[in-house]
C-alpha cells in the first residue's frame, strides 16, 4: 500500500473512532476502502439521492427533535452546516435540486439530488473530520427515510 494511501487509511480509522462504528447513513467500510484506493490528486465526486420522511426521525433523547419538524425542515438544518463545510474543505456543490424522474433505467421515487465534487479524497475525508458536520449530521439521518450516495472518480 503506498503512503498516500496509508495516510487516508488512517484518517479514515480517526473518522470512525469520531463518528462511531455503524452509524446510520454512514459509508460502509468497503465505500471508505474504495476511497482510500483512490489517486490522492484525482477528483472524486458523490451524486447524493435523498428521500425525506414526513416528519423527522431523531433518536430518543438526542438534541434538534423537539417537537415535530418535517423531514425537510430536519434536512435544511443539516444544509445550513453541510453547505458551508463542504466549501470549507475545496468541494463544490455541482448541483443541488429536486429529483425530476428516472430518464432511463429502473424507476426511482427520490426528493432531492446533491452532486458534491471534491478536489482529491483527502478533502473528503477533511469534511467528515470537521466537529460541526459530524454534529449536524444527526439531522441529516432524522430527516431522510432513504439516501443512496454514488461515489465517482475522475
Amino acid at each position: 500500500m503506498t503512503t498516500k494511501a496509508t495516510g487516508l487509511s488512517n484518517r479514515i480509522e480517526g473518522i470512525f473512532a469520531n463518528w462511531g462504528a455503524g452509524q446510520s447513513g454512514l459509508p460502509s467500510q468497503g465505500a471508505w476502502n474504495a476511497l482510500a484506493k483512490c489517486p490522492g490528486d484525482q477528483p472524486v465526486t458523490l451524486v447524493n439521492f435523498f428521500k425525506m420522511r414526513d416528519l423527522a426521525s431523531y433518536p430518543t433523547g438526542t438534541a434538534g427533535g423537539e417537537g415535530s419538524i418535517s423531514g425537510e425542515e430536519a434536512f435544511q438544518r443539516y444544509a445550513a452546516v453541510s453547505m458551508p463545510s463542504l466549501e470549507s474543505v475545496g468541494g463544490r456543490f455541482l448541483l443541488v435540486a429536486p429529483f425530476g424522474n428516472t430518464f432511463v433505467g429502473a424507476a426511482e421515487d427520490w426528493d432531492l439530488v446533491a452532486i458534491g465534487s471534491y478536489p482529491n479524497p483527502g478533502a473528503l475525508l477533511s469534511l467528515f473530520e470537521l466537529d460541526a458536520y459530524r454534529e449536524a449530521y444527526i439531522h441529516r439521518t432524522a430527516a431522510c427515510s432513504d439516501q443512496k450516495v454514488s461515489l465517482c472518480m475522475g
